[in-house]
This record gives C-alpha cells, structure tokens and sequence, in this order.
C-alpha cells in the first residue's frame, strides 16, 4: 500500500522564517485534517545560517519522510545547496525559486526536476508589512490542496498578541501566493479531511520528539531535572522547565554534564525521582558517574538525543552511532538498562516506562532518542494515556530497636528496600566502593560476587511485558522474513514493509525498544518461522547489527543495511533489500 501523500521542502537563509514557515503549515495541515511530519536541517551555528524545513503531509499517520519530494520552494537560495544530499528530487519534483535571487544551485538539479519562478519578495513588498515566507506559504497551500480559512485559523492563533494588523498583513502575503499558485505547475494535491481540529473524526496532537520526552518524564514521576544544554536536546529541558513547575517540580542548569549527572544521583537518593538530558558528548562525560549509580543502586534516566559523531561531529544532524557507548561504555560489570524510542509519539511512552524501569529496580535507565526524532513535529492521534508511573521499594524503621539496615539486602528479585535520608534508624554508606549488605565498603571475593549477582539478577528477571519491542506483521502474515531495527529507522521500515505487503510480499517488523538486558528467548519467540531477515539501522560501522550477533540467534540469511549520519533511510532502501533478499532466495 502506498501512502496518499505530498512531501515538500521549505528552504532559505536565516531570517528568511523557513522554520516559522513549516511551522505554520504543519498547523495548518492538522486544521485541514491531515497528518503531517516535519523535520528539519541547518548549518553547525548556534543561530542564524541557512536552514530547511521538511515536510510530509498525509490523509493517514506517517512516521517517516518519503523517498522523494514533491516541491521545493525555495525563499532564496543561500547556501542551500549543503542541503542538496538531504532533498532527494526527481523528474516529477518541482523546484520553486524566486529569480530575484538567482538561479537554482546545480546540486539541486542532478535528479531534473522541473523548475518554476516566483517573485516572492516583489509580491511581498507591495503589501504592507507583507513578508516572503508568507507568500511561499499561500503558494504551497495553492499547489497542494490546503484551504485558505485553515491557514487564517492558525495565523490568528499564532500572532493574535501582535494585533490585527500583523494577521492582516499576513495573509493578505498569503492569499497573494496563493493566487500565484494557480500559474505555477501542478503537483500532487491531498483530500481535506475536516476544516478544524474540532471537526476531525479523532483527537491528534502536534508534539516534538523531544517534548514528548519531557512529557513522558514527568507522567513517568521526575520531579527533578538537572542538566546543560546541547544541541540536539536542549529543547527537552526548555520544555521541561515551564512544565516541571506546574506539578511542583524543579529543574536546575548546571555548569556542565558532570555536575548535572551528580546533581540528579544526589537528588534520587534524597528520594526524588530524577532525570538529564545530553547528547552523545555530555554522555561520554557522565560515564563514570553512571557507574556511581550501578553501585550504589540509585535510579535515574539519562535522555541521549543522539547526533552525528565522533567527538563534536555534526552536532545538527542525526545518527545512531552512540549503541555502542550506551550498552558498553561503563567500566567493569554494571548492568543497567537501555531502551530506544522508535517514533516522536513513542518517546513519550519510552521515556514513562523508562522511569518506571529505573525506579523498580533501583538502576539507571539510559534512553536513545535521536536529532531526526527529537526535533520533527508531527501531527499524531492522541498517544494513550499509560498508567505505569515509577515506584521505588522503600524502608521503613526497624522493627526491632537496634536492628543494623541491610541496604544491600540479598532479595529472591535483587531489589533491596532503599531508605530515604533521615528515616530514624536506617543510616547507610551508599558510594561507588564495593561493599557487603549493610553498605560497608568491601574488598571480599565473596562480598563482589554477592552484589554483582544481584545488580545483574534484578534486571535479567524483570518482567518486561511485550513492552521489549514493537512486533507487526504485514496484512497477509509474517512469512518468512524479517526486518529488525531500532529507533528512528523503524518510520521508513514500517512504511517499507506496507509497500512489501501491498505486493504481495510477506514479512515482519521487530523494532526492539529494550536494548539491554537483551531479552534472548523473547527474540527467538519473534524470530519463530523466520528464515532471512535485514538489520537497518544508522550507523557507519553497523553498531546494532553486531550486537544483536554478539546476544541473539539471527537466521542464516542475515544482512545488514546500514550507513552513518546524516543522510536517513528512505523506505524505498529497505523496500530494495527486502526484494533483494528474497529474489535470492526464491
């Protein structure tokens, strides 16, 4: 099946209000009743530059972009050709520029898309306050099928506390480009659903990948965030910030990583669920402090928003090459867990379980998130509200007087009851020293054992639930092979195992959420029947694809389909191999 869909790229300088601008129509699209997806690229400067919004709009859910697009309207054309890579056009695609600006970069035109102009500025300029960005916007509306009073809705939203004179301004550009439309070649239109939110046939949200993470955190029970800003997550903590005050919580910028991670351990052994949020740079710098907490068993989550590496990388752009350090980067044996978001809704409901895991088992949670994820909007039905909430195994006084607390306390499940500083008669060593039931520090073989034992046994037999990953079969069953992925790479599989499916083709998709503890006889369950399968995913040297030969049994015919950052997955790469796979089976 493919997805009735129109996928087009906004482009420009800064200032040019690109961002602003997809903003808007993604608002806009919801208004119409469609889906939409948008994500978007710039340049390594903290502002300003070049930058580019991409955008697919759907009469269905979608959780990937396509393997092309459709129109470009590009407001000028600064620098756009860095972009080139990451706007894939074809013949049918239609390049929109405006010539006071010049010419199409040639980059662009590799694939010979059609070409069209538009006098954007010059249009602008004879309307009052008029701006470019809200003439390509009228445009694009015109080109694709998006009624005006959609737009006019979200405008008066949007810049009612400018007054009415800036509304006016706005779409008077608007309705300007939009006539312009109608002497511009055709492209692919959509359907409108319903002419306001109200009138759509269900609930839908426009959420980031990184609010819903701030979101999940705080259903999950955080109430206290420390952390420093880095791209690609600061925008889960300038979210949380506003937001953590509303239900009694606080959040703290620290000076650096190393102070947020300490900041946070401190706060969950005061008692308060805790959380930060970084990039795979803060992380390297939280490392031995994440071991802090393997030892002495205090909970917290570590937000990873991963981005191109190594060292500063390209801190813009997206990969999910930081597997390696999240899974074995912590020195010694210190089991903890790892779980991957694979979609912007899921990162709500990953990150509430994630503190849940955290706080039942008294162990850090690192979750992986990515820039593709955590900074695209999309439109998407109303996520379920989940009734996990985090919930630690406290001590209570001694029932005996004089009774010494055993923190450390050997359980049948691992998790020994945690005081909270002050509890009368439950004072303990807690410090990265190993150390026997009671907390004393330790260097008895049999004392290490013990503990390790334990750490170890109280995550490999947590019951997990079908929470370890998403499992989905295409409509006619799961045949024989099998596509396995994590994370972001999960959009365009699930769209390539749609198109598989509508061809007649038979396959299944398992995208793990839980990447450790590895789950060896759940994944042999989902593998049940399978004989060839292909591991997707977004890393140079193939991260996942040897890890899960390192834990699980693959099928003979395995293959591996992956490449770095910044350049993701179209469905069309995975639909390929897929044919590939069984042609040579066949």
């Amino acid at each position: 099946m493919t997805i009735n869909s129109v996928s087009l790229v906004i482009a420009g300088s800064g200032g040019a209000g690109v961002v602003t601008a997809g903003s808007l129509l993604l608002d806009a699209a919801a208004q119409a009743g469609w889906y939409a997806l948008m994500s978007r690229s710039s340049g390594p400067q903290i502002r300003g530059g070049e930058a580019a919004a991409m955008l697919r709009f759907a009469t269905e859910p979608i959780m990937s972009h396509d393997d092309s697009f459709h129109l470009l309207m590009a407001i000028d054309w600064d620098n756009i050709g860095r972009f080139s890579a990451e706007i894939p056009l074809v013949a049918e695609s239609l390049i929109v520029g405006d010539p006071a600006h010049g010419a199409a970069p040639a980059a662009l035109l590799a694939g010979r898309p059609r070409q069209a102009a538009l006098a954007m500025s010059e249009i602008a300029g004879r309307i009052e306050n008029g701006r470019p960005n809200m003439v390509a916007l009228g445009a694009i509306a015109g080109l694709i099928g998006l009624p005006p009073e959609a737009m006019q809705a979200v405008v008066e939203k949007n810049l009612g506390r400018k007054g009415q004179a800036a509304i006016d301004a706005s779409m008077a550009a608007f309705h300007a480009g939009f006539a312009a439309a109608a002497d511009l070649p055709a492209t692919p239109k959509l359907p409108t659903v319903a002419t306001s939110v109200a009138a759509a046939t269900e609930p839908r949200w426009s959420i980031t990948g990184n609010e819903a993470t701030g979101l999940g955190v705080i259903r999950g029970g955080v109430r206290f965030v420390a952390a420093y800003p880095i791209t690609p997550a600061t925008e889960v903590l300038e979210w949380l910030a506003p937001s953590l005050a509303k239900v009694g919580g606080m959040l703290v910028q620290a000076e650096d990583e190393l102070a947020s991670i300490n900041q946070i351990i401190g706060a969950s052994y005061g008692g308060v669920p805790a959380m930060t949020a970084t990039s795979g740079p803060g992380l390297s710098l939280m490392i031995e402090s994440l071991g802090l907490a393997v030892a002495a068993e205090v909970p917290l989550v570590v937000v990873d928003v991963m981005r191109v590496g190594p060292s500063t990388g390209i801190a813009t752009k997206s990969e999910q090459s930081d597997l390696n350090i999240a899974v074995y980067g912590l020195h010694g044996d210190a089991p903890h867990i790892v779980v991957a978001a694979n979609s912007v809704p899921d990162c709500l409901f990953t990150t509430q379980w994630a503190v849940h895991l955290a706080e039942a088992m008294q162990a850090p949670a690192l979750v992986l998130t990515d820039q593709a994820m955590g900074q695209a909007r999309a439109i998407v039905p109303k996520p379920a509200e989940l009734a996990f909430i985090g919930q630690r195994l406290t001590a209570s006084a001694p029932a005996v007087e004089g009774e010494r607390y055993k923190r450390y306390a050997m359980t049948a499940s691992g998790v020994s009851p945690m005081a909270i500083p002050g509890t009368p008669g439950l004072t303990h060593t807690a410090d990265g020293l190993e150390h026997n039931e009671f907390g004393t520090p330790s260097s008895q073989a049999s004392d290490h054992h013990a503990q390790m034992d334990k750490r170890s046994r109280k995550l490999t037999q947590f019951n997990y639930g079908d929470h370890w990953a998403d499992i989905e079969d295409s409509e006619v069953g799961a045949g024989d092979t099998a596509i396995i992925t994590w994370g972001s790479s999960t959009g365009p599989a699930r769209e390539a195992l749609q198109r598989f499916s509508a061809a007649g083709g038979r396959a299944r998709l398992i995208s793990l959420r839980l990447i450790a503890p590895v789950q060896p006889e759940k994944m042999a369950e989902a593998l049940a029947g399978i004989k060839r399968a292909v591991v997707v995913e977004q890393s140079h040297s193939g991260q996942f694809y040897r890890m899960l030969r390192a834990f699980y049994e693959l099928p003979a015919q395995t293959v591996s389909l992956h490449h770095g950052g910044p350049l993701a997955f179209g469905p069309k790469q995975i639909l390929d191999q897929l044919n590939q796979l069984n042609a040579g089976s066949a």
